[in-house]
């Protein structure tokens, strides 16, 4: 099955350059049924690499753009009258697809962002008086812009704590930013193929969740999320003014799961320290409320991530 997992990252290389945090940790979140939240400038192929992921699995693939003017019947769907027969019929709304790309997110007031609590965390949508269940595999992989620009909204504490993972997309290296330019310039961008089935995922998701975890590393993932909430007690006394909430029980669910995916996508039979730190962002950075203290004095989630992980004894 790993040979499927090179396969998958060959025909998403066609159209995407370099990324390779952002291409691990998409497929992370799929093999983890995990959402995705992937924030950076625009330009960064954000959008493009979700998509291409979903042709090469031949996934089912809907994209959203949200705008400040989105209602939430835009995403779920909504109950139509029907004058024929004199009664309300469903139209479901593309939420109703394997993988939903929430473009641009924070793009849309809170109003529209609730639509989405319901369906992260349940898989099902209400409409009216009806719940529809949706069919696996069901992820929300979204986008968002830093949200110092303008026209952008901060996300719910409650959504945002849904997103399994939230990838900082950065700037490509300068031979990658070439490489880019080559390809646009002479429309040499290749033609994503389908090289897996719901079936290979779904046994490569098996397979990945079968990675094994000491009892060091499941403690050692508890700690690090403890040292959020508590980090005096870890001797972390300066952070303590720093942090308003640390990170909630989700946070040691989806390290959890994921650094088991990511594992696995390295070819090895066990969970490390390694793979711990190396999504310990991705999985804390969203889930940390800091305190006016800290905002005033620009210190970041990543900032005290890495305090923490220095802080925390390694087993």
């Amino acid at each position: 099955m790993h040979q499927i997992i090179q396969s998958i990252k060959t025909e998403m290389g066609k159209v995407v350059v370099g990324q390779e945090k952002m291409i691990e940790g998409l497929l992370a979140g799929l093999l983890c049924r995990g959402h995705i939240l992937l924030e950076g400038v625009p330009g960064l192929a954000k959008t493009t690499t979700v998509n291409a992921l979903a042709k090469s699995l031949g996934l089912h693939f809907k994209r959203v753009q949200f705008t400040p003017d989105l209602l939430p019947s835009d995403i779920v769907g909504t109950e139509i009258y029907d004058p024929t027969n004199n009664s309300f019929k469903i139209k479901k709304g593309p939420v109703f697809t394997n993988l939903l790309l929430a473009d641009e997110i924070n793009r849309a007031p809170a109003k529209v962002q609730s639509a989405l609590l319901e369906v992260m965390q349940e898989r099902q949508v209400t409409i009216g008086d009806e719940s529809f269940r949706l069919d696996p595999p069901f992820l929300v992989m979204a986008t968002q812009n830093p949200v110092e620009q303008e026209g952008a909204y901060e996300l719910p504490e409650a959504q945002l704590d849904r997103f399994m993972m939230k990838i900082v997309v950065g700037y490509n290296t300068k031979e990658e930013e070439l490489e880019i330019a080559r390809r646009a310039a002479n429309d040499t961008f290749g033609k994503i193929e389908q090289v897996a089935t719901l079936e290979d995922l779904e046994q490569i998701r098996k397979e990945a969740m079968a990675v094994h975890l000491d009892k060091e590393i499941e403690a050692y993932i508890v700690e690090l999320v403890f040292a959020t909430r508590d980090p005096k007690a870890y001797g972390l006394d300066a952070l303590e003014g720093y942090i308003a909430f640390g990170a909630s029980p989700r946070a040691s669910i989806d390290m959890y799961k994921a650094s088991r995916a990511i594992a696995y996508l390295k070819g090895q039979e066990y969970v490390s320290p390694v793979e711990i730190a190396y999504i310990a962002k991705e999985v804390l950075r969203h889930r940390i409320i800091l305190s006016y203290e800290a905002e005033a004095e620009g210190i970041t989630q990543d900032f005290i991530v890495e305090k923490v992980l220095a802080a925390v004894a390694i087993p």
